[in-house]
């Protein structure tokens, strides 16, 4: 019995010791171990934290000329971890057969960021403009219905629009419908298309999305100048415009017909969306099919900084990036845009097709009744009656 409490209490102390000395014992500097990652540095780096990783940056083995030389692998006295860190922050002199701008890249982890918010907070917000777009759009059909022609029916057509410019506005709007669609499955498909059709099927349908999105981006472009070229002279804002804005465009009480030109304020706003919008997303649409021709964001964060607003807002913009780094922002940023035009685009359309009687004729064959004229942009329809010849037939008022 004397033995056994005595062996019992010699367990308990020999147990206790090592727990004693790790308490005792101080944080170990990171210097010490290498500046190895430890498991906080993981989770901290998934939670978005930053991490210092100065030990690790700055201990590649840069100075160990045995640590970069050969390949992969146990090397005996040579350190992986130095290759590795090496490799990751652009110490290691690298020999690469391809001479691409970025071939000597080997490992490039400033991709999480991008991948956590692609497939985050950017789809997650974006859904919700385009979800709640929709939403407003059918809650305005249910309560205010289609917005029609009041007034008695005239028989007389007037020419809105004539065929050069309702080129460039199907060139624009389709290929835009054409780029929304395969960007949307490009960035939704993974998760809804691969559990229906499977990887094999998605794969397909992925890399004729990215080759039409890639290629239809010229039409938009071209489409961009034309109709910035036809009606920007026509889009200047006006004082008519305020009536028009005062009266909330007629669009939520029957019988009220505020002044317009041959463009409304709020056709106007659209299409001072569209141009920004347009020019910016082809910017970086551009920026993305040549990364290393066309960087933007370095430049644009070194103007940025200069100003000294992200400091004030506690952002710090990096100034120097690598290809992959430029890419991430700019696809990034082509997906905010996107949104924001897509939400824009569905309200045009909405109004242009089902929302307005008579609208969607003045892009189909280009006329227009009269009556509807006189309802909707009153003081056009009185420029082009009168830019007539007594007795002659209705011109377009250009």
């Amino acid at each position: 019995m004397f033995r056994f409490i005595a062996a019992l209490i010699l367990a308990c102390f020999v147990t206790a010791l090592p727990v004693a000395a790790q308490e005792a014992a101080p944080e170990a500097p990171r210097a010490e171990t290498g500046g190895a990652t430890t498991l906080e540095d993981i989770m901290a780096r998934q939670r978005g934290e930053q991490v210092d990783d100065s030990y690790r940056s700055s201990n590649t083995g840069a100075g160990n000329t045995e640590a970069l030389i050969g390949q992969l692998g146990t090397r005996g006295v040579a350190s992986d971890s130095d290759l590795y860190r090496a490799l990751r922050y652009g110490s290691a002199d690298i020999t690469v057969s391809s001479r691409g701008p970025a071939a000597d890249v080997i490992i490039q982890d400033g991709g999480m960021w991008w991948l956590t918010f692609r497939t985050g907070p950017l789809r997650t917000y974006g859904t919700y403009i385009l979800g709640g777009m929709l939403g407003v759009l059918v809650l305005f059909f249910i309560l205010r219905g289609k917005i029609r022609i009041e007034g008695e029916r005239t028989g007389r057509r007037i020419l809105r629009f004539n065929g050069f410019e309702r080129f460039g506005h199907w060139l624009f709007g389709g290929s835009f419908l054409i780029l929304g669609a395969t960007g949307l499955i490009t960035l939704y498909g993974r998760d809804f298309l691969i559990p229906l059709i499977g990887r094999d099927g998605f794969a397909v349908i992925a890399q004729g999305c990215k080759w039409l999105h890639n290629n239809i981006a010229w039409a938009f472009m071209l489409g961009l100048v034309i109709i910035t070229v036809n009606w920007v002279a026509h889009n200047i804002p006006n004082r008519h415009d305020l009536k028009w804005l005062a009266a909330g465009g007629g669009l939520f009480t029957k019988g009220s017909h505020p002044p317009a030109r041959k463009f409304n304020a709020g056709q106007k706003i659209i299409f001072w969306a569209c141009v920004v919008l347009g020019v910016s997303i082809s910017l970086s649409g551009l920026s993305l099919l040549f990364p290393f021709e066309m960087p933007m964001f370095a430049k644009t964060f070194v103007i940025a900084n200069a100003t000294g607003l992200p400091e004030l807002m506690g952002l710090n913009l990096p100034e120097q990036m690598s290809p992959h780094e430029e890419m991430q922002y700019a696809q990034v940023w082509h997906v905010m845009v996107a949104y924001g035009f897509l939400a824009i685009i569905f309200a045009h359309i909405y109004l242009g097709s089902v929302g307005m009687e008579g609208a969607f004729d003045a892009m189909s064959t280009g006329e227009v009744e009269e009556q509807w004229a006189r309802e909707h942009h009153p003081n056009w329809l009185e420029e082009v009656q009168d830019a007539e010849p007594k007795g002659g037939a209705a011109s377009p008022a250009e």
